[in-house]
């Protein structure tokens, strides 16, 4: 998988997981942040997020005309992780009104439009030389397993950093605490919440004055603690940054736009590379449209995991789990695991030489036994510990983040390898009916989902006061399903897609392709907040049976038009 790549794919690949980092650390709490903030409901704070989400995607339309007609690829990407260094850092400052956030989002969005589509592009172009030709697909899922390895410990340092400040203040975590104590401040004279909160006060270790003090504290600080959080983010910006310059010897090659080769060749009186006739230059911009409007609809599905599939975590999903099920959620854990696994990949590979397996086997070995010391405790070096993994161990919604990415690293192998083998027996599907089978996927996914929610009160009649018994919660497996389903649709969707962009895109609109795709993403983000108000009106399995019935409907129109499609990626 990893063998004949060109080294600048590396190099992008770490700037991408330490920008990526940065972005799902901040994007891991962002709804819950608005919310604890401001006291918004899921509408309110859908708009805002769906918002957010479309600017970050839309505005690599811009980045990628400076880049083809302006600056070039490289100083671009430079200067969109300043921007975004700036935004991030606006946003992890205490005490600021909505109206400053907005200009946070906005800086924040305007840094990523000159980093993302421009760094993708750059990938693309590492890949124009024929003898890397043949391996642009699995350089991309290559390429996409950095965003995730980040996105992987970005929930984990979201919710560590939260949790410490949270307990230097003498609080700790409540998912009801924030929205009890804005309801309590808009209406002090409502009993029934001013003793729910009253019993969450009783058990901090922080005692206010009275009940109005505590609100307002509580408010303050869980608000603050999401503020360390953002500052995280900022602060892997700059670590992205430096390793995007430091090695850019590796990529220095690729970094040139069609408009700068045109210009080179002319100045050496040399002929430039042959252009693409019109005709040629709108098909491939139709078939590129085509799969945009697809994509839409991936993207408003998918990224329900920052909005409505995180409020589900915290308002359906049982809040506490055995000790069993906490090895996946706690971090201490969950690494000893991911070792194991990974040390018995290398023992068991098939094609593994001696000193491999050998290495495998020290692996897992280590990580097994890291594992049973974190789980059950033990004596090492004489010093004796408990295990870090009680019974009834709290989750918080934003830790279901990890899921999607770690299931990314660890299937991607598994998607490429099963990809190679279809190539080498001629039958690995299209670029494009990998797209229409990752929509089909999606819908499964949600489906887990509408058999979820069956028979759980909506989030209107949780509004007005409903209370759920303990047995009503749901086991944290179903949203691990579903992201389980989601991950494989998305390798089937994502890297795939940001690939035929790469392949099909004319030579002049490189870097403007690659900014329609994230553009189409940005309209299907924007349409996943603005989506909230269904969730707030419906029943939940009707949310759900939406996203179903409209990724089914997105997957039978990219079939229907599959091989316009193929023969534009061809010619």
């Amino acid at each position: 998988m990893f063998k004949g790549h060109p080294k600048g794919l590396y190099v992008a690949f770490f700037a991408n997981m330490g920008e990526r980092f940065g972005y799902y650390t901040m994007l891991a709490i962002f709804t819950l942040y608005l919310q604890a903030k401001f006291g918004w409901d899921a509408s309110q704070a859908g708009r805002v997020y769906g918002g957010f989400l479309f600017g970050i995607y839309f505005m690599p339309l811009l980045g990628g005309y400076i880049a083809d007609n302006v600056l070039g690829y490289g100083k671009t990407i430079a200067l969109g992780t300043l921007v975004m260094f700036g935004g991030y850092l606006m946003l992890a400052m205490p005490g600021t009104g909505e109206y400053f956030i907005y200009g946070a989002l906005a800086v924040i969005s305007l840094g990523t439009g000159l980093f993302k589509g421009n760094l993708q592009a750059l990938v693309g172009n590492l890949y124009d030389d024929p003898k890397y030709s043949k391996i642009r697909d699995s350089a991309f899922n290559i390429f996409y397993m950095g965003i995730n390895i980040g996105a992987f410990f970005a929930p984990n340092a979201a919710e560590g950093i939260s949790n410490w400040f949270l307990a230097k203040n003498g609080l700790n975590y409540s998912k009801n605490a924030a929205d009890l104590a804005h309801k309590y401040l808009d209406n002090p004279s409502n009993t029934k919440v001013a003793s729910e909160l009253q019993s969450i006060s009783d058990s901090m270790s922080y005692q206010a004055a009275n009940l109005n003090d505590f609100a307002n504290f509580y408010i303050e600080k869980m608000s603050e603690s999401y503020n360390y959080g953002f500052g995280i983010a900022a602060i892997s910006m700059i670590l992205s940054l430096i390793i995007f310059l430091a090695f850019r010897k590796y990529y220095k090659h690729a970094d040139v736009t069609h408009k700068q080769q045109k210009a080179a060749a002319a100045a050496k009186g040399e002929k430039s590379a042959a252009e693409m006739s019109p005709e040629q230059t709108r098909q491939r911009l139709i078939a590129l449209g085509l799969v945009f409007l697809v994509v839409i609809f991936f993207w408003m599905a998918f990224h329900q995991n920052g909005f409505t599939l995180t409020i589900f975590a915290r308002d359906y999903t049982a809040e506490t789990v055995g000790r069993g099920t906490n090895i996946i959620f706690s971090l201490w854990s969950f690494l000893p695991l991911i070792g194991a696994i990974i040390g018995l990949t290398l023992l068991f590979g098939k094609n593994n030489s001696g000193k491999t397996r050998g290495m495998g086997a020290v692996i897992t070995a280590a990580g097994l036994g890291l594992l049973y010391w974190v789980v059950y405790g033990g004596t090492f070096l004489g010093i004796s510990t408990p295990g870090f993994l009680p019974e009834g161990n709290q989750i918080t919604p934003q830790i279901f983040q990890q899921f999607n990415p770690i299931f990314i690293v660890f299937l991607t192998p598994v998607i490429v390898g099963f990809f190679a083998w279809l190539r080498k027996n001629g039958k690995e599907p299209s670029s494009p009916k990998k797209i229409g089978i990752g929509m089909i996927l999606t819908a499964t996914g949600f489906g887990i989902m509408v058999l979820a929610s069956m028979g759980l009160p909506s989030p209107a009649e949780l509004q007005e006061g409903t209370i759920m018994s303990e047995s009503a919660f749901r086991s944290p497996y179903w949203l691990i399903g579903t992201y389980f389903t989601l991950t494989i649709a998305e390798l089937f969707l994502s890297p795939i897609g940001i690939s035929f962009v790469s392949k099909v895109a004319p030579p002049q609109y490189k870097g403007l392709a690659q900014g329609g795709w994230l553009g189409a993403t940005a309209i299907g983000n924007l349409a996943a907040g603005l989506i909230g108000p269904f969730w707030d009106k419906w029943e939940l399995w009707q949310f759900f049976a939406l996203l179903v019935g409209l990724c089914v409907l997105s997957a039978i129109f990219i079939f229907s038009i599959l091989k316009r499609l193929e023969r534009a990626s061809e010619s």
